[in-house]
């Protein structure tokens, strides 16, 4: 067992990606991520539905993907300390980059941002608002079916896993609804100083797949 102590959690796949290890890395008990040769093969998270409670698409193999890339958003923002351990190859076919989830993630958060800018609605309770001050409102599915099964104690996680869908479909839908006013939300902080700039992914990675990148987001639009 190896233990790592580096500061970002792509910062160790990326090492990991480079020593073309084989094994599996753990996130404390947010989940882990599977490496064969340097490739990651699969991810999961307690935050997010496993591949067993999306439903089937046409492609079984697409759908299993979203579920990994569904995780690793999860993961990759994880301030928790990382163990890994040696271990088999895992007979998987998939073999996904760093820079692949990396690139994934970036997108996803600048989605959710530009929704809503406060995060602190992806972890509390969904709580729908009594009275709607809007006299026409235009829902999603995903943001229907939430409104409809959301009961002031599940959170948007947790709705997930009951309805089937993605955990970012479902974190997308909750922020939409809370720059709708319709869903129980505090108004987003007065922003502070800008972020650092963000650093670019590193030379020697492998470069991300951007085929599957547009193959995975016209899926997540399907499947929410």
């Amino acid at each position: 067992m190896v233990e790592v102590n580096i500061e970002r959690i792509p910062d160790v796949l990326g090492s990991l990606e480079r020593e073309r290890r084989t094994g599996l890395l753990r996130v404390g008990t947010d989940g882990a991520v599977r490496f064969d040769r340097g490739a990651v093969v699969d991810a999961e998270s307690r935050h997010a539905p496993g591949r067993g409670r999306l439903p089937e698409g046409p492609d079984p193999e697409l759908t299993a993907l979203l579920a990994m890339f569904d995780a690793a958003y999860f993961l990759l923002g994880s301030t928790v300390e990382p163990v890994f351990t040696e271990g088999p190859p895992s007979g998987r076919p998939r073999r996904i980059t760093v820079a692949t989830l990396v690139h994934e993630r970036r997108r996803r958060r600048a989605l959710l941002d530009a929704a809503w800018p406060d995060g602190a609605v992806d972890a509390a309770p969904v709580v729908p608002v009594r009275r709607v001050r809007r006299q026409r409102v235009i829902l999603t599915g995903v943001q229907a079916e939430i409104l409809l099964n959301a009961d002031g104690r599940r959170t948007p996680a947790r709705l997930a896993r009951e309805l089937g869908r993605t955990a970012f479909g479902c974190l997308l839908a909750v922020r939409g609804l809370a720059a709708a006013s319709l869903i129980r939300a505090e108004p987003p902080a007065v922003p502070g100083p800008p972020p650092p700039p963000r650093t670019e992914i590193p030379a020697d990675w492998a470069p991300a797949d951007h085929d599957l990148l547009g193959r995975l987001r016209a899926a997540l639009v399907e499947l929410g």
